[in-house]
């Protein structure tokens, strides 16, 4: 028998058992689906919510002022810190690790007026690569830039901010400010008492990449420490709001939740790979007299087991190829309709889908070998004696 004869053969008795042959690769698709469609939500919850805390910042860091709670120098605990336009430079130049270093100074009781309307905002002031530390993109014209610095003018941001969507913000959502140069913001709203007219409310920091973003912490505690005459472990004097962490602990949350619904639709898949050796085993008893029959006109034991084999396989074969398709079908479905913020959507991945269609063939195979080879060994005269009496 070739192979082609073999396969039709094994096709024909699968269509003559079309229930039983559905049912087997309904439970092995739905492991596939299960799989892919698990994985796919947890990467969308993954990227949606690090699509949101980019919008927060680039690799922002917000570093605070805060009250000592440590001696040192000399100096009693409970002193309270401000930053002053003078660390800005210092910070910069002995931090090496962190790409930019810039000041914001705040105002939330500023009365904004217009030909057309009035309200109060929060108006923060800074320099001009604020609005890319911060992801601030404007829809229409321009960000105030270093001229606008330099002549202190009395300008905001020219043009319509781009819609932007905020999970978390440490001073108010930034549809509700006001963006001006940190010159003009100085001269016009300087800091509220007990602070002076040289400091300001917090210094934002970016690492020059990911991997330098605690080096660059380091730095710029120890920077701000001998500045300001503190102990630079004291994370009372200058805690930081570190966002780069906070999307790291993050990535680790949904990486283990991505690990254990994996191992939930492995679970499922061998449980369709039990499915499919109790299929094969009923095969095997069913068809014990073609077996004899097949077996007493001279078909060798090999041939026996590569049909029950090839029968595993293509049943492998054609679940597996249904159930990516159903998941794949399903996920852009569902990402044509509108998302829930901080949700991206349904991302499938092939190689999920890949390594799960690869676990089913080989669960599937290896729960076919037992029910061939006991198809392989039996012996014809019992074969046939059994069906006789059937």
């Amino acid at each position: 028998m070739t192979v082609r004869d073999l396969i039709f053969d094994v096709l024909r008795t699968l269509w003559s058992h079309k229930l039983r042959a559905f049912l087997t690769m309904f439970g092995i698709a739905w492991g596939i689906v299960s799989i892919v469609l698990m994985v796919a939500a947890g990467e969308g919850l993954r990227k949606g919510q690090e699509e949101q805390a980019r919008n927060l910042g680039k690799d922002v860091m917000i570093v605070f002022h805060g009250r000592t709670s440590l001696q040192a120098g000399g100096t009693h605990a409970g002193r309270v810190i401000h930053w002053e336009d003078q660390d800005v430079p210092v910070v910069q130049a002995e931090s090496p690790d962190c790409e930019y270093a810039i000041p914001e100074l705040e105002q939330d009781t500023v009365r904004v007026h217009s030909n057309f309307n009035n309200a109060a905002f929060t108006v923060t002031g800074s320099y001009p690569p604020f609005g890319y530390i911060r992801s601030l993109d404007v829809g229409t014209g321009r960000f105030y830039d270093w001229d606008d610095m330099r002549e202190s003018r009395r300008v905001t941001v020219i043009g319509v901010m781009a819609k932007k969507k905020q999970d978390s913000s440490y001073d108010g959502w930034d549809v509700n400010k006001v963006f001006l140069p940190f010159a003009a913001m100085r001269r016009d709203f300087p800091d509220k008492p007990p602070g002076t007219e040289s400091t300001f409310d917090q210094i934002l920091v970016t690492p020059k990449s990911v991997d330098q973003h605690t080096a660059c912490k380091r730095e710029v505690r120890a920077a701000l420490a001998r500045m300001h005459r503190y102990d630079p472990n004291d994370k009372e004097a200058c805690p930081i709001w570190d966002t780069v962490q906070e999307a790291q602990a993050f990535k680790t949350m949904t990486d283990g939740m991505k690990f254990f619904l994996g191992a939930v639709g492995i679970v499922t898949l061998i449980l369709g790979g039990i499915g499919v050796m109790n299929v094969m085993l009923v095969a095997v008893r069913e068809r014990t007299r073609e077996i004899g029959v097949r077996k007493a006109i001279g078909a060798p034991a090999a041939t026996i087991l590569r049909q029950f084999f090839i029968e595993a396989l293509i049943i492998a074969l054609l679940s597996g190829g249904i159930g990516l398709g159903i998941a794949f079908g399903f996920c852009a479905l569902v990402n044509m309709l509108p998302m829930p913020d901080f949700f991206a959507g349904l991302i499938p991945s092939w190689s999920s889908g890949l390594i799960a269609a690869g676990l089913l063939g080989a669960i599937a195979v290896g729960a076919a070998l037992y029910p061939a080879r006991r198809a392989a060994s039996i012996d014809p005269i019992e074969a046939l004696r059994y069906e006789a009496g059937g």
